[in-house]
């Protein structure tokens, strides 16, 4: 598997590198699925079982979600707002126009997908390597369940980012694959956007290593549902990270 910037700090110094060369990256546009009722339960559902589909505000969520993607590399209406609120015309005009879009393989990150290639005339195709943490024996509890069943394990998942559910993954597992697949992606070619429709999970640890970040601080990243984080990666292994987690139900 490809080194991570995560899991092997050398590979840059710390902190996000001002660049003078005239190198562009690829970029990735991370987006959350809408609400499930699982989601809205409190449920803990992972990759484990294709469903559920989205709730009616799910649905809602994935077409507020589309109308930013659509946005980006859009320049600002006049009289429009400069600060990338989702008010405005357009968002990150500096980016390129979105032209890929990949997402889990599950039916909620799925639906929030078609709903993404409708409003892009985007074509979707799946890929395992952005499919949520698979949760084993926890899947389908909620917090509370889990700490009553596995006294202080939820606890060290969360925390020391290599602890792994009975029957599941750790963070630092499911960051490898996820970096593998964003690796492929910057093969393909960079000056492009791709939208990659995810998971909460999924996106912290794509987050986490392009910050450099070690495992057992990647769950302290924030991501709503249907929100919009974004990453730029550079053929040298230069990474940014652009935005983490912006709603987009403004």
């Amino acid at each position: 598997m490809s080194e991570a910037p995560g899991l092997d700090t050398h590979v840059r110094p710390s902190g996000i590198p001002t660049r003078f060369d005239d190198a562009v990256p690829l970029t990735v546009v991370l987006v959350r699925h809408g609400v499930t009722p699982l989601t809205e339960a409190g449920v803990y559902s992972g990759s484990d079982a294709p469903g559920p589909s989205l709730s009616a505000r799910g649905r809602l969520q994935a077409a507020q979600a589309a109308d930013a993607v659509f946005r980006i590399g859009r320049a600002p209406r006049a009289g429009a707002a400069s600060s990338g609120g989702m008010r405005g015309g357009g968002l990150w005009p500096d980016l390129p126009r979105p032209t890929v879009l990949v997402a889990s393989p599950t039916v909620r990150t799925q639906e929030t997908a078609a709903a993404v290639g409708r409003r892009l005339g985007l074509h979707m195709r799946t890929d395992d390597r952005f499919a949520e943490s698979r949760f084993g024996q926890w899947d389908g509890h909620t917090a509370a369940e889990i700490e009553q069943g596995w006294p202080g394990e939820l606890a060290q998942w969360h925390s020391t980012g290599t602890f792994a559910p009975p029957g599941g993954e750790s963070y630092a597992q499911v960051g490898a694959r996820v970096w593998d697949g964003l690796t492929e992606l910057l093969a393909g070619g960079v000056d492009r956007t791709v939208v990659v429709v995810g998971h909460a999970g999924q996106i912290r640890t794509a987050v986490g290593q392009a910050l450099g970040a070690p495992a057992s601080y990647w769950a302290r990243l924030r991501v709503p549902p249907a929100s919009l984080s974004v990453l730029r990666l550079w053929e040298d292994g230069t990474t940014e990270v652009t935005a983490v987690g912006v709603p987009t139900d403004g």
